[in-house]
C-alpha cells in the first residue's frame, strides 16, 4: 500500500468533451461541491437528472485517484470543489419550413472533482464559502 498521504494534499479528476450541456451539469456540481464523499455520491446516484450519472462517474475516479496515487481513504475525504468548463460546440443544422435551414448547438463539457481529506480542509478553513459555514454553525 502506499505512504500516507501528505498534507492538505487535493486530488483531482477530470471528464472531458462530455457530450451534455454545460448548463445542466453546472446544476450538480453546485450540488455536490464542498460535501462529504458519502452525500456527494447520494446526490449523484439519486438525481433525477441525467447529468448526475457523469458527474458521479467523475467523483468516482477522483475517489479511486486518491485512493490509488496518494493513499488517502475513502471515509476521510470529501469534494472540496466541482465545475464543469464549456468545451467545444458541434454545429449541425436542422432544415426548416421555405428552404430555410436552423443551427443546432450541440455542446460539450470539461467536467473537473477535486477531493481531499476532510480533517486538513477543516484545519485550513477551506470547508466551503463563508455563508456555508456561517450556516452550519447557526443550525
Amino acid at each position: 500500500m502506499a505512504e500516507a498521504a501528505e498534507e492538505g494534499v487535493m486530488v483531482r479528476a477530470v471528464a472531458r468533451y462530455v457530450r451534455i450541456s454545460p448548463y445542466k451539469a453546472r446544476q450538480i456540481a453546485g450540488l455536490i461541491s464542498g460535501k462529504n464523499l458519502d452525500e456527494a455520491r447520494y446526490i449523484t446516484t439519486f438525481s433525477p437528472q441525467g447529468a448526475a450519472r457523469l458527474v458521479g462517474k467523475v467523483l468516482e475516479s477522483a475517489v479511486a485517484n486518491a485512493e490509488h496515487n496518494n493513499g488517502m481513504r475513502a471515509d476521510d475525504l470529501m469534494v472540496v470543489n466541482c465545475y464543469v468548463d464549456e468545451g467545444p460546440t458541434l454545429k449541425r443544422w436542422r432544415p426548416r419550413a421555405y428552404g430555410r435551414a436552423t443551427r443546432i448547438r450541440k455542446r460539450t463539457s470539461h467536467i473537473t472533482v477535486i477531493v481531499g481529506e476532510r480533517e486538513e480542509l477543516e484545519k485550513k478553513g477551506r470547508r466551503g464559502s463563508r455563508r456555508r459555514a456561517e450556516a452550519r454553525r447557526k443550525g
